[in-house]
């Protein structure tokens, strides 16, 4: 979990501009420190230094747009995150032992390998099989707290676990358990994904880790069944639905909301939330 709020501030900052090109002093003198300073403890709270971070975000955005936007150019794509053609090409390769081209080439509409469990493949529906569970649908915003983890998504449970027990004085009946998603594990590694874990709260909540996450137009896919089928679900949705829906998706970033959970055999009801345009 990351514990310290100028990082987290700092990461806010930093996916908000994966379109520009951002500066370690950017980010320092947004959270008023030194770049020095700033970069040591970035480094100290994520392991990984904040080059280093913001070169992998633009490259893991990058090549899910590759991935989900598939009328939209290569040239386009790269330059949207301040890459000129040749060095965007080579920056990426450099990143994912691949070309842009030749990822773009590689994904699949039927399956895709599964990155938590090997020699696996995550079959996909048809078309018409996800748009017929989906729903369109414009969600309110939702006041919640929230930790920010860096980390592997097997790990959830055991956060989810650890998250309820400490904040379980302020579960209501109506309380939302709520996900936020800024990777995809089939383009990310699956060590590094970045998300948040959060329970609705009320909007006079005066802890320091509340914050708004912002509602809006989702499509909505109601999922029952095995945590371990959440990843197969998921990118259907983006390889297959999104990718022929006729909808883009939008600057904020995925949902998933709780609606039941079955703790013992690991089974969930939940809606995957795409936010579109």
């Amino acid at each position: 979990m990351i514990k310290n709020e100028l990082v987290i501030k700092s990461i806010d900052y930093i996916m908000r501009h994966l379109d520009e090109e951002i500066l370690i002093e950017d980010v320092a003198n947004y959270c008023h420190l030194s770049k020095y300073y700033f970069s040591r403890v970035f480094k100290a709270e994520t392991g990984e230094s904040i080059y280093a971070f913001i070169k992998r975000l633009k490259m893991e955005h990058s090549a899910f747009r590759l991935k989900v936007e598939k009328d939209k150019s290569i040239t386009d794509i790269g330059y949207d995150y301040g890459y000129s053609p040749s060095n965007y090409s080579s920056v990426f390769k450099k990143y994912n032992n691949i070309s842009p081209s030749e990822f773009r080439k590689s994904k699949h509409t039927e399956y895709v390998p599964n990155p938590f469990c090997k020699d696996n493949l995550a079959r996909f529906q048809s078309f018409e099989e996800y748009d017929k569970q989906i729903s369109i649908q414009e969600l309110d915003d939702f006041v919640v707290i929230y930790e920010r983890h860096i980390g592997n998504y097997i790990e959830l449970g055991k956060n989810w676990r650890d998250f309820i027990e400490k904040y379980k004085d302020y579960l209501k009946e109506d309380t939302l358990l709520i996900e936020r998603s800024y990777a995809d594990p089939s383009v990310a590694s699956i060590d590094q994904c970045l998300y948040d874990i959060c329970i609705t709260v009320d909007k006079n909540c005066s802890f320091d880790n509340v914050t708004t996450i912002q509602g809006g137009k989702f499509a909505v896919y109601r999922f029952d069944g095995l945590v371990q089928d959440i990843f197969a679900a998921f990118q259907g949705l983006f390889n297959v639905w999104l990718a022929n829906s006729g909808y883009e998706m939008d600057e904020r970033y995925g949902l998933d909301i709780y609606r039941a959970i079955n703790w013992e055999n690991m089974q969930v009801v939940m809606d995957l939330c795409i936010p579109i345009k």
